[in-house]
């Protein structure tokens, strides 16, 4: 059966705006119309005979079909471009987009770099940082970096390294605490789930912080201990991805009993096939893992 042609300009039209989720922003990326990329996807849908996109109170949301889309060409697109890059540089190069916590990033991916640049000088490394919430297909990521049970949706994971988490907070904190109860009398830090002061304490078998207790919520465990070594409060959080504020003494573990509600997983979509420089990366990173 002849498929029929369809343009290039329409793929890549539909591609800027699926990543913005914006025919606005694709335009601007694109330096054309907003006329011109909703004729383009008009065009794509007709010839697809289904509907990539539905407008919402927000603005574009893909749909089942445009979801599958969006990654191929991803990837497609990455391909050409390092392909054309090999061309013009006269190396041979591959790209790699890595999306990664930002806890993971500075606790653990940052100081290991060097290694990894020595060792595959031909691998272009991109990367960027998340809260953990984050969107690889819509961001064209290779890899995701994530921290969790393991399980996303339409997602492989490799299991990296456990991340027992703790009370953390600064020397003159610490200094005050002869049992996990005195902690009550400062402002408890913690991520977005709610359990985990509770899970901790029921640890060492005291009542959880009662609901009205003084909380500060964080995106991020980074800002959040730079808020505990400011002396806001008591952080808690991955004990492992702050050793070196612990071995330079600014920040402290007042109390040994330590709670796993969690782990670092390296994901990848399994709409996304693995090129031999995402195979490189993930067999160095797992290397390089705590044993």
């Amino acid at each position: 059966m002849t498929r029929s042609y369809i343009p290039l300009n329409s793929l890549r039209a539909f591609e800027a705006a699926a990543r913005h989720l914006s025919f606005t922003h694709a335009a601007i990326e694109l330096n054309v119309t907003h006329s011109a990329i909703s004729q383009h996807v008009k065009s794509l849908e007709q010839q697809l005979n289904c509907q990539l996109f539905v407008r919402v109170s927000r603005g574009l949301m893909l749909t089942t079909e445009g979801e599958n889309l969006l990654p191929v060409l991803n990837d497609s697109f990455d391909r050409i471009a390092g392909m054309l890059d090999r061309f013009a540089n006269k190396q041979a190069q591959e790209k790699l987009k890595v999306g990664v916590v930002g806890t993971f990033a500075t606790g653990m991916l940052f100081s290991q770099l060097e290694d990894f640049r020595r060792r595959y000088p031909h691998i272009d490394l991109h990367l960027s940082t998340h809260n953990n919430r984050v969107d690889p297909a819509a961001e064209g990521l290779d890899y995701t970096i994530r921290y969790g049970g393991g399980a996303w949706h339409g997602t492989e994971a490799v299991w990296l390294c456990a991340a027992p988490m703790a009370p953390l907070c600064t020397p003159d904190i610490a200094a005050g605490l002869k049992v996990p109860a005195d902690m009550l009398k400062y402002t408890l830090l913690r991520s977005y789930r709610r359990d985990e002061w509770a899970i901790w304490m029921q640890a060492q078998g005291e009542q959880p912080p009662a609901p009205t207790h003084r909380v500060m919520v964080f995106d991020s465990s980074v800002t959040m201990l730079e808020a505990a070594q400011a002396g806001v409060g008591i952080a808690i959080a991955p004990v492992t991805m702050f050793s070196h504020l612990i071995n330079g003494e600014r920040i402290v573990q007042p109390f040994a009993t330590q709670i796993d509600l969690g782990s670092y997983w390296l994901t990848r979509l399994q709409s996304r096939a693995e090129t031999p420089a995402m195979q490189e990366f993930a067999q160095w990173l797992v290397e390089k893992m705590p044993k």
